[in-house]
């Protein structure tokens, strides 16, 4: 009989970094701009030191980074060789990392999606991947189950801050609810009963004026939209309110634009965390559990 422990859950290790390390997730977002505001190449080199200095510079005092596949897989083999050095740095420094991948399919495939991002024994394994529902929530089953087996997390497209998200987010499913509450309604049962955080988070973009929807999933809600795209730290009590603690505030091109200085990516987080973590001392219930 194997007497290996099982894993801490992601929700559990996800409510320590925030508390410890401050409220804060960097996005590690390769733009081809920012490559070259940083002087770099654009290619597989140019990828590696601007991956390299960001990883550096944050991984052992953030809670979360968060790297975006798409400006890896761009570069082939050699951009996602550069992930997999980055991902598994990243966690032996003690961040969290949250693949930005939004996977989403049905049957075996998105079981090999789940193996190729949550089994411990892949080259890609993270503590959370981000997922699309859109081909129904039940086809993410092999992820979540998978998640689950691993001590990983999940987080869910519901609520994003892009506008043609809502001509489908906000449609009328047949059973009168939008499609956005029903994707956060089954995200609370998978959380249910899970303490202090469930693993199963949903994606609530932070620019949202009004989510009018119902938050509270006993989960993580990764947020992006902070600093470029338009949202400040105050927005975090008056988007997300009772829920504003169990938010993961995304930041991406307003600290890597303070690259490629390591100093420069480390003040622009630590400023950034600081606002957030005096923001959520004026949501409800902030002195709270």
């Amino acid at each position: 009989m194997s007497t290996d422990a099982a894993p801490l859950p992601f929700g559990g290790r996800l409510r320590d970094a925030l508390d410890t390390r401050g409220p804060l997730c960097v996005g590690i977002d390769p733009h081809p701009s920012l490559l070259a505001d940083w002087g770099l190449a654009q290619d597989a080199a140019g990828l590696e030191r601007f991956t390299r200095t960001v990883v550096e510079a944050l991984a052992d005092s953030v809670a979360v980074l968060k790297p975006q596949s798409a400006f890896f897989e761009r570069f082939g083999s050699a951009g996602i060789a550069v992930l997999e050095r980055a991902v598994a740095d990243a966690r032996s420094a003690g961040a969290l990392v949250v693949m930005d991948a939004k996977r989403g399919d049905i049957g075996s495939t998105m079981t090999a999606y789940a193996a190729a991002y949550l089994d411990p024994s892949a080259p890609l394994f993270c503590d959370a991947v981000t997922l699309s529902p859109y081909l129904g929530f039940g086809s993410l089953r092999p992820a979540l189950d998978r998640a689950r087996e691993a001590g990983a997390g999940v987080f869910v497209l519901a609520l994003t801050s892009n506008p043609e998200g809502a001509q489908v987010q906000r449609a009328v499913g047949t059973d009168g609810r939008a499609v956005a509450a029903a994707v956060l309604a089954a995200l609370a049962e998978e959380n249910r009963g899970a303490e202090p955080l469930g693993s199963f988070g949903a994606v609530v973009g932070a620019t949202l004026t009004a989510p009018s929807a119902d938050l509270a999933v006993n989960g993580p809600l990764l947020a992006p939209g902070f600093g470029a795209q338009g949202a400040t730290a105050g927005d975090l009590p008056r988007v997300f309110g009772a829920v504003a603690r169990n938010v993961v505030p995304s930041v991406s091109r307003d600290v890597l634009r303070a690259g490629p200085s390591a100093a420069g990516l480390l003040s622009a987080a630590r400023r950034w965390a600081d606002d957030l973590a005096q923001a959520l001392e004026s949501a409800p219930g902030a002195g709270g559990a």
